[in-house]
């Protein structure tokens, strides 16, 4: 039988936080282990916390290693410490209730990394207003064939619309190949509400970039060249991996927020855990001031009655 590393323990925010099998490798490609996966955030504590506050979260956990398998974690993991925070969601479709995790210091992120998760993947609400976004996301999703320079071109479309309404976006890397740009607005509208003038956005950026941008919500509808605004992400319990999140993939990419003047440049690939703690203490959380530009979407909300698009319950 293997002989297991000692535990580490970890000094967060006046907690201790136990980190078992240290030594276990997390990412083939690279070695990093479950220990360098938790001081990775600890660099980069404040912009995780702030990206995760009082958001429901669902965790991407990987017992092994993202080698392994994954497990889609709703419900808090067993064995919580009684200081996680969480908020209990219903599902009406299921007739299910889960109390999931909501973030309130970095002890409760490292705590969920000693649980073995790698992506954070928030809600765009937040535990008090639980029914309301607060974030509107706009998903920049290539398809298959489509080249990152039309990632880019879309990328900079989106900038000059939302200038247009007035809107700051604050953009980052998916941790893929695609780019997601976040609107903070007031949690005045429930999900279909924001999901609608997500998709009224989409529609007039798709009439303003034919040649690259498509709507179409079947798969087999869409041109594989294109990129793909995904709007459905802002649908009630839809989740994307958050601003500083890992991605489970054994080059350790991670989701980074990045300045519009570095789009035309911009190379997704090279934002890992490796890359990312040097980046953050340079330039400090690019998504810092979210909270204090709040755009209301009245204008989305007449483009989406002029298109006669409907809500979705």
């Amino acid at each position: 039988m293997a002989r297991q590393s000692p535990a580490e323990t970890l000094e967060v925010d006046g907690r201790e936080v136990r980190i078992t099998n240290p030594d276990r490798v997390y990412f083939p490609e690279r070695g990093e282990t479950k220990l360098d996966l938790a001081r990775y955030y600890l660099s980069v504590g404040e912009g995780i916390v702030n990206a995760l506050a009082r958001r429901p979260c669902m965790l991407h956990r990987f017992p092994t290693g993202v080698a392994g398998p994954k497990v889609h974690q709703k419900r808090l993991p067993a064995g919580a410490p009684e200081w996680i925070e969480t908020v209990e969601i219903v599902f009406p479709r299921y007739g299910r209730r889960a109390r999931e995790l909501t973030v309130t210091s970095l002890a409760d992120v490292i705590w969920a990394v000693q649980m073995s998760t790698v992506e954070f993947h928030p809600w765009n609400s937040r535990a008090e207003t639980l029914e309301c976004p607060d974030e509107w996301r706009i998903d920049i999703d290539p398809m298959p064939d489509c080249p990152l320079d039309r990632v880019r071109r879309v990328a900079g479309a989106v900038h000059a619309l939302l200038d247009e309404l007035g809107a700051t976006g604050w953009p980052k890397t998916s941790g893929g190949e695609g780019i997601h740009v976040y609107v903070r607005i007031a949690p005045q509208h429930g999900f279909s509400e924001v999901r609608r003038a997500a998709l009224a956005f989409a529609r007039e950026l798709e009439r303003r970039c034919p040649e690259d941008v498509t709507t179409a919500w079947f798969r087999r509808d869409r041109d594989p060249a294109k990129v793909f605004i995904d709007f459905n992400q802002n649908a009630r319990d839809h989740t994307i991996a958050c601003a500083y999140s890992v991605r489970g993939h054994p080059a350790a990419p991670v989701s980074t927020p990045f300045a519009w003047e570095e789009l035309d440049d911009l190379d997704p690939a090279a934002f890992t855990i490796a890359t990312v703690p040097e980046r953050y203490a340079r330039l400090g959380d690019l998504h810092a001031g979210i909270d204090a530009a709040v755009f209301d979407i009245a204008p989305l909300r007449e483009w989406a009655d002029r298109d006669g698009l409907a809500g979705e319950d």
